[in-house]
């Protein structure tokens, strides 16, 4: 695949979801409009925003970051809320 992957390769974990769901993390995003903005428009993701969503109602929200970054809460704000976070190099 060669040293350069940035430009046609994310990976995108999602921390807290299970392997089928149920985990206290996010359980709902969807990669597939990332995906397609992407091929559609050349703008890359740099974030998608996931939810935790419990009997129809949105609980919480996170970013999920480009691998190797992860995301960091700022530390103002909800922690429910993903504007609260930056997605970051460990």
């Amino acid at each position: 695949m060669g040293p350069d992957q940035k430009g046609w390769l994310r990976l995108f974990l999602v921390p807290g979801m299970a392997h089928c769901g149920g985990g206290p993390g996010p359980n709902q995003f969807s990669a597939l409009a990332a995906l397609e903005r992407w091929c559609e428009s050349g703008i890359a993701p740099d974030r998608i925003v996931a939810a935790k969503v419990i009997d129809g109602r949105v609980e919480m929200t996170r970013p999920l970051c480009p691998y190797p970054q992860v995301a960091v809460y700022s530390g103002v704000g909800s922690i429910n809320d993903e504007g609260n976070f930056a997605c970051k190099a460990p």
